[in-house]
């Protein structure tokens, strides 16, 4: 019984990752179709942009705590990433290892 929660968490979680990957790929075309021009919204840039508090607290966090090498290149290279991207990764997984698989036996 747990397993089956366990599974339906993980999709309610893919499909709301999922639909957070599409409205930020709709803002980055507003922001492109408004400059112009494409222009990707990096994962580093919308945090900074929602939050520069938590961002400056994680980096210090990361680097004190943990190593200096995990911050850069480690997640300096995630933060490059378009948002959307990093929210349809994990979506992504978390949809295919948690989908509904059909049994073996066939309904005659």
């Amino acid at each position: 019984m747990a397993m089956g929660k366990t599974r339906s968490v993980g999709r309610i979680l893919g499909w709301l990752l999922l639909a957070l990957a599409f409205m930020i790929a709709g803002a980055e075309a507003m922001a492109s179709l408004r400059a112009g021009e494409w222009q990707p919204m990096a994962l580093g840039q919308l945090w900074y942009d929602l939050d520069r508090g938590s961002l400056n607290l994680m980096q210090a966090l990361v680097q004190r705590y943990l190593h200096p090498a995990i911050w850069d290149p480690g997640v300096i290279t995630i933060l490059q990433w378009p948002a959307w991207l990093v929210a349809v990764i994990p979506a992504a997984v978390l949809l295919l290892f948690t989908r509904r698989r059909r049994s073996s036996f066939s309904k005659s």
